[in-house]
Parts: structure tokens; C-alpha cells; sequence
């Protein structure tokens, strides 16, 4: 039964996390920024490497005091090395390339997205898909990526769409910013929404072509901006708004959002005739997307609520499928602030 630590660090949250066996989470320990970020209604890159800089070593700590093991019982270390914001990637890396030169054992890279998608595997998660649930498709949104993964296996992946703009998440931050709502913009948004009405008004889908698998949320961003705010931005006050209006303006958004999301996933699916399908991301948590994909075409598995956001304990549970075919990464290790997966066109697996 490996044991292994991984270690997140790619955006702003400092994490660590023991797993055995790929899906038994011993710890997870996260140091989060939000209040450091607050105020900017965003991630502000500096900000996060220097507090990266603070919470490493005391998060790596408690990540191994809460699973009541030593270094010498781990049998390797795993690192999201990309994605992500460089100055934040290099804190996670350079932890856990002297982690794995200190104690001989081996080091792992995995893909920040990549692990978002078998966030699903990890208990206490659903059932895990089986041989028969594959090809997948692999859907991630968040607040930094927002994409469609064809998934052969969980070690052979392709990108098949992605967005043209802002994530998925993104939106909802900005959208958020933009009627005072507060940051991070998420589950703000997503509580008012389960109280408006998804039909008040009638925001803009965009859907880029009757075949495309990409996303583009930036128009719908400015949709509500002008209906908030008047044209350019700037006639009306969002303070104005009562109650209700902000809570029908959440609502149409939100459906505006699950409305692409689901529709895209429906032309991955019937495009690849994939079995089923893996969501994660920190938007995987919302309760429009669930429970749109309640009653989906085939079976869809969401992670457990604990690793819907970024955390260690994916990256070190894909570290351990990477640790049994002896996928070993050297100690020159650089962190990528770009996917490295080479997109493909839909045409090209069909």
C-alpha cells in the first residue's frame, strides 16, 4: 500500500496531503489565502508566492504529524508542477525536490488539471469508475481553467476543448465584483441563486459553433455588467438593485453558465461515445451543475466536497497511479506555468 505526500502550490492555496493507497486520505491540510486576496476581489501573483513562502514548512508539518507517520515511512513525493503561477509553482517544487533529495525518495510530477480529474477516486468520493466506464470525459472548471478532457485511461488523456477567455470561475468572481458581492464570487453567487429566478432575464449563450468543444464567458460577463450597470458600465449604481433583482441577476447567470457547461459535456459525449464522465474543479461544487447533471446521458461523478477546490491529496492520490508504473520525475524538475498536453482536434478521435 504506497504511501505517498503530495504537495499543491500552484495558485493560492498552500497545501499538503498523505494518501495511501490512492484514495485513502491519511491528512489533507490546506493554508488558504482568501483573506489575503480579498480585497483585490482576485489573485494578486506576489501576494501568493510570498505567503506560499510562509506556509509551506508548517502546512508539510502538519500534513505529516495529522497521518501519524515519519519521512521514512513515505514512499515518494508528489508535486503540481503545472499549471499554475510560477512564482507560486516554485515554492511547491523547490519543497518538494529538497524533500525527496533529504530523503531518497522518489519524486513524482503531476499536472495540477490532471488531478483535479481523479479527485473523483478519493474516499470519501462515489464509487470509482471501473475499466467499463472508459473512454471518459473529463470536464475541469475553476476559476483558472475551464476544459474538456478525452480520457482513454487516467494515463492517457487528450485536450479536446478549452476556454477562448475567462474560466468558468472566473466569471463568477468578476460577475461577484460586479454587484458587490464579495470574493470569492462562487458560492456567493450560487447561494442567491438557489433563490432567484433562472428565467428573469435572458442572458447569452455562447456556444461557438454548432460542433465546437470550446468555451467563451467573457460576453456573458458583459451581459450582466450592462444590465447591472446600464451601457459601458457606468449609468446605474448595482447598490440600487434590491434584494430580489440580485438575486434573480445570480440566478440567470448561474443558468447561463450550467446551460453551456452541460451542453458542451453533451457534444464531448456524443462525439467520442465516452461512458462517463469526470468533474472537478472548484466549480464542481455548485449546485446548478449538479443537479443539472443529475439525470445526464451517462454516469457523472463529482468529487467529494472537501476536493472540489485545490488540494494535496488529489495531487498525491494520481501520484500514486504514476508510482505504480514507476513514473519517476529527476531532481531538475522546472515548474511549467503552462498545460503541456497537446490539444487536438475534435475530428481527430472521432
Amino acid at each position: 500500500m504506497p504511501l505517498i505526500l503530495g504537495i499543491e502550490s500552484t495558485c493560492d492555496e498552500t497545501a499538503a496531503a498523505v494518501v495511501a493507497d490512492g484514495v485513502s486520505v491519511r491528512s489533507s491540510v490546506i493554508a488558504s489565502q482568501i483573506e489575503l486576496h480579498a480585497r483585490y476581489r482576485g489573485v494578486v501573483p506576489e501576494i501568493a508566492s510570498r505567503a506560499h513562502i510562509e506556509n509551506i514548512l508548517p502546512v508539510l508539518r502538519q500534513a505529516i504529524d495529522n497521518a501519524h507517520v515519519a519521512l521514512d515511512n513515505l514512499d515518494a513525493i508528489a508535486v503540481a508542477h503545472r499549471p499554475g503561477l510560477i512564482g507560486s509553482l516554485l515554492i511547491g517544487v523547490t519543497a518538494a525536490k529538497a524533500l525527496a533529495w533529504a530523503t531518497g525518495k522518489p519524486l513524482i510530477a503531476v499536472d495540477h488539471v490532471h488531478a483535479h480529474m481523479y479527485s473523483v477516486f478519493l474516499a470519501p468520493g462515489p464509487t470509482p469508475p471501473g475499466p467499463g466506464s472508459f473512454p471518459a470525459i473529463g470536464m475541469v472548471c475553476s476559476g483558472g481553467h475551464t476544459a474538456l478532457y478525452l480520457l482513454n485511461s487516467l494515463a492517457q488523456i487528450i485536450l479536446i476543448g478549452a476556454t477562448i477567455d475567462d474560466a468558468v470561475g472566473e466569471a463568477y468572481d468578476k460577475v461577484a465584483s460586479i454587484l458587490g458581492l464579495g470574493y470569492p464570487g462562487g458560492p456567493i453567487i450560487d447561494r442567491l441563486a438557489a433563490e432567484g429566478s433562472a428565467t428573469a432575464i435572458k442572458f447569452p449563450r455562447s456556444m461557438l459553433g454548432r460542433e465546437s468543444l470550446d468555451f467563451s464567458f467573457s460576453g456573458l460577463k458583459t451581459a450582466v455588467l450592462y444590465h447591472v450597470r446600464g451601457f459601458q458600465g457606468r449609468q446605474r449604481d448595482p447598490r440600487t438593485l434590491s434584494a430580489q433583482e440580485l438575486r434573480d441577476v445570480a440566478a440567470s447567470f448561474q443558468a447561463a453558465c450550467v446551460d453551456v457547461l452541460v451542453k458542451k459535456l453533451r457534444r464531448a459525449v456524443r462525439a467520442t461515445g465516452a461512458r462517463s464522465v469526470l468533474v472537478g474543479g472548484g466549480v464542481s461544487a455548485n449546485s446548478g451543475l449538479r443537479g443539472a447533471l443529475a439525470g445526464f446521458d451517462v454516469p457523472v461523478l463529482f468529487p467529494a466536497a472537501a476536493y472540489c477546490t485545490d488540494n494535496a491529496a488529489m495531487t498525491a492520490g494520481l501520484g500514486d497511479l504514476y508510482f505504480r508504473q514507476g513514473t519517476f520525475s529527476p531532481l531538475d524538475l522546472e515548474a511549467i506555468p503552462h498545460s503541456q498536453f497537446v490539444r487536438a482536434q475534435i475530428q481527430s478521435i472521432l
